[in-house]
């Protein structure tokens, strides 16, 4: 496709109409934008009547019958446009839609400032400063809402049969509800599939954290396709590994190490917290789980009199702490801590961090809607070393992980 416009032809312009700052070429931009637009509209007449504007009609006796002045927002600023109009009504603008009150890219723009976490009086400044536009909170309140059904398509999606490993935590916020402010678990669950690409299967508000509301999420992976979890890694939630057994009985439990050592720690006096933070590390990076146990013994014998227990913690949760010893280091990397989640957990705080406080369950879902996608569109790549983790899972999984090419 040739150049419209060449280098020679702006360069002729800028000097004939003293164009020297940005606001100018804006300006020019929107003019130049305004203009084309209504070309554009005149020509959509053009075809529907089947003659030019100043043509002879030969073939219907339809025809112009004025125009409708209307007001468009853009990210030039506003642009004043006459829409022509025909006798008969039978015009039906495509390229400026009947009821449009903005340019497709102000939509755009409103749901990438959203979904940065930007407030709407943020995106009332944002937009009125860079642009000039009068953003009203209402308009910003009917483009978001336009989310509602597109949420309620990807929560409902289907999902892959089988996962490698699934991720499975909450993340809290304050939400305004019945004219008070509580605080509301939004439940989160990643997974990775038989391809080693991560995905977020879905996301669910509820009241705080409990094992029978996620008995409900996983309830629901199933009736959205999902048969086969191999491995599902959790915090040390009392009553999880029951609801995942209840919906996924085949599924091994891997308990976050983090997650164990922090509730030990709890019982631990701070002059003696690096102590047996050190030795502590011991059962955990130990090659066996017959290696760990020793060390877990050895541990009590030192420690078990002082901090009884701290030692009762691990010994309660080892069955699921110690899921991790039965996989090569490539799988145990991958499954030891709900770290992957917890990143993700981040990159959401980042976004949400300016609100303390959503005044209703459905923006919240909005905004972790949008920092969602913003955030996964980063994830192309598969889990490293991904072709080995499969074969060995396929040999640890029999008959649960298609053949391995």
């Amino acid at each position: 496709m040739s150049k419209l416009v060449t280098r020679e032809h702006l360069k002729r312009y800028l000097a004939d109409n003293g164009l020297s700052t940005v606001a100018d070429a804006q300006q020019m931009i929107k003019e130049l934008l305004a203009e084309t637009l209504q070309e554009m509209l005149e020509a959509e007449l053009s075809s529907t009547l089947g003659y030019d504007k100043h043509g002879r009609r030969t073939t219907t006796s339809n025809r112009r019958n004025g125009h409708t002045a209307k007001t468009l927002r853009s990210e030039f600023g506003e642009l004043t446009l006459a829409v022509p109009r025909d006798r008969d009504g039978e015009f039906v603008p495509a390229i400026v839609p009947k009821h449009a009150r903005s340019l497709p890219g102000i939509e755009e723009q409103i749901l990438a400032l959203y979904a940065k976490g930007l407030s709407t009086r943020d995106i009332q400044d944002h937009l009125q400063q860079l642009y000039g536009l009068d953003v009203s909170p209402m308009l910003v309140t009917q483009v978001t809402e336009r989310l509602q059904p597109v949420i309620a398509a990807w929560q409902a999606r289907p999902l892959a049969s089988t996962y490698a490993v699934v991720f499975l935590d909450a993340i809290h916020y304050k939400v305004r509800e019945a004219h008070q402010v509580v605080t509301k678990a939004a439940y989160v669950v990643l997974g990775i599939d038989l391809d080693g690409r991560k995905d977020v299967l879905g996301f669910w508000i509820g009241a705080a954290e409990s094992a029978r509301f996620w008995l409900g999420v996983l309830s629901e992976l199933r009736e959205r396709g999902v048969q086969d979890i191999l491995i599902a890694c959790t915090d040390n939630l009392t009553g999880f590994s029951e609801a995942i057994a209840a919906s996924f009985p085949q599924t091994a439990v891997q308990k976050c190490v983090v997650h164990q050592i922090r509730a030990s720690l709890k019982y631990v006096s701070y002059q003696d917290y690096k102590k047996v933070t050190a030795e502590l590390r011991h059962i955990y990076t130990a090659p066996t789980e017959a290696a760990a146990l020793a060390a877990l013994d050895a541990f009590d014998e030192h420690w078990g009199k002082a901090y009884p227990w701290c030692v009762k913690s691990w010994r309660a949760n080892w069955a699921e702490v110690a899921t991790m010893f039965a996989y090569p280091p490539e799988v145990r990397k991958l499954i030891y801590t709900t770290n992957m989640i917890e990143s993700f957990h981040r990159q959401l705080r980042k976004v949400t961090k300016g609100k303390a406080t959503f005044p209703t369950d459905e923006s919240l879902v909005k905004m972790l809607y949008l920092a969602m996608q913003d955030i996964t569109r980063k994830w192309t790549m598969r889990q490293p070393h991904w072709g080995q983790i499969l074969m060995q899972l396929a040999i640890l999984f029999p008959g649960r992980v298609p053949e391995v090419n």
